[in-house]
């Protein structure tokens, strides 16, 4: 039996796939309020991240029309990305993850603080 392709059909679905990278969220978040240059966005990332990860994830974000990539014709040459105006509309979605992703962590520290464990996510 053949398996039934979801994508394009279920918004659960389409929208994971569509969001699969570690960090798309994360870079749609930093993107919300205006342009932001390659090199700002690597020093922005909580992490260390490579040049071609970055890259990596920014290319499938424009593949999928979350983001625009401007290119200046200037020396040196000038990159800025910018949510797309499908992307702008993620801002409903990234604003109710923080509210959630906050009430998440005061929960975290509540059941830490009557059992405290070592997390293993630690670092994640």
């Amino acid at each position: 039996m053949e398996k039934k392709q979801l994508f394009g059909l279920c918004p659960y679905v389409t929208s994971q796939k569509v969001l699969t990278g570690k960090w798309s969220m994360y870079i749609m978040y930093l993107l919300k309020d205006a342009p932001v240059r390659f090199n700002e966005l690597q020093r922005r990332m909580p992490e260390n991240m490579t040049h071609t990860t970055l890259s990596r994830q920014l290319k499938a974000l424009e593949k999928d029309d979350l983001i625009v990539r401007r290119v200046y014709s200037e020396i040196p040459p000038k990159v800025e990305y910018e949510l797309s105006e499908i992307g702008h509309k993620f801002e409903k979605v990234l604003a109710e993850l923080e509210v959630w992703g906050n009430e998440y962590i005061e929960y975290l520290k509540k059941r830490d603080k009557e059992n405290p464990v070592l997390d293993d996510r630690e670092g994640y």
